[in-house]
């Protein structure tokens, strides 16, 4: 176990001295952000019994909505940050986090829980910052929190946990599924989470429009035998047509990676507002950093799981397409 002992002692302190908690999800939400927030959630409203409020700057996707059964979520707007002695972001902070608290009022904590290499805010200087790119998921931290101290996972909390597990190790086929995860996978199962109703209804609940939008991408992919990379793009116009949604383009990235040959998925996709947003995926055993291409476009992620942003639209050029 990674040792994050004073973090976890100082971490505990803070949530118990506080008595309104704002959870941050980051924007496009997973499957981890969401475990996570919900995971703190009960234990702070539950067995602490603190006023608690979650806040994200996007809709959930449907198979997370229907997760969560229910479970409220506030957009920014609904939810005013001065009013919370301590706020916790969970997950890929740099997505939308100062978005949502754009200042630190006096006597307010901030707690960040990561495990990502580009942690990091411009304007806010956390408190506490729980973060090691070591752990698959921040699920997998809160499991060691929960552990460390003693604390007792329920039904609930566990379902929560293996949730975001589950999505950031992509139901165990990614690089970062350890021993470790696999042993807490089991420990989740025996405190009541269910394996398969979870992969069942998050992982394998496919909408025909999503199916058909993967359809199209796969068809437009193209190997660069010079990079190894394997390349498609998600238009506007595609989702429109195929009246798909922003949701159902996770995963086109996954799939591509798996190709034989190739060394690392590159997927475009636009976003409206003339932003592209690319999505990189890869393999330990492929050898390819691709957070090193990420950076180099202002994004991040991790070695085998990046992501960034830019400014462009997809014009098409003759057969092909690029990017203005």
């Amino acid at each position: 176990m990674i040792n994050l002992s004073k973090e976890f002692g100082a971490m505990k302190i803070a949530l118990e001295k506080a008595n309104q908690v704002l959870l941050v999800a980051h924007a496009a939400p997973d499957g981890d952000t969401v475990g996570s927030v919900f995971s703190l959630k009960f234990y702070l409203t539950e067995s602490l019994g603190k006023n608690c409020e979650v806040v994200c700057p996007d809709t959930l996707p449907q198979y997370l909505q229907d997760f969560l059964s229910g479970e409220e979520i506030k957009m920014p707007q609904a939810i005013n940050p001065a009013e919370f002695d301590l706020i916790i972001g969970c997950d890929a902070v740099e997505r939308g986090f100062e978005k949502i608290v754009r200042e630190k009022i006096a006597g307010q904590k901030i707690i960040l829980l990561d495990h990502h290499t580009t942690l990091r805010l411009q304007k806010i200087q956390p408190d506490i910052v729980v973060s090691d790119e070591r752990f698959s998921s921040v699920c997998e931290i809160l499991f060691d929190f929960f552990d460390f101290h003693r604390i007792e996972i329920g039904r609930k909390m566990a379902e929560y946990l293996l949730l975001g597990i589950l999505g950031d190790t992509g139901i165990f086929q990614h690089a970062n599924t350890t021993p470790r995860v696999m042993e807490i996978t089991a420990k989740l199962m025996r405190s009541g989470a269910s394996l398969t109703k979870i992969i069942r209804l998050v992982f394998k609940n496919k909408r025909l429009a999503t199916l058909k939008l993967w359809g199209r991408a796969m068809d437009r992919a193209e190997i660069n035998t010079k990079t190894g990379a394997i390349m498609s793009y998600i238009t506007k116009q595609d989702l429109d047509e195929l009246q798909s949604d922003v949701e159902d383009i996770s995963g086109v990235a996954e799939i591509l990676n798996t190709v034989s040959g190739t060394k690392f998925s590159l997927v475009l996709s636009e976003r409206g507002d003339e932003r592209l947003k690319g999505s990189l995926r890869s393999e330990e055993y492929k050898n390819v950093d691709v957070s090193q291409i990420a950076k180099m476009l202002r994004g991040g992620g991790h070695r085998l799981a990046g992501g960034f942003e830019i400014r462009g639209k997809l014009v098409k050029d003759g057969e092909s397409w690029k990017v203005e």
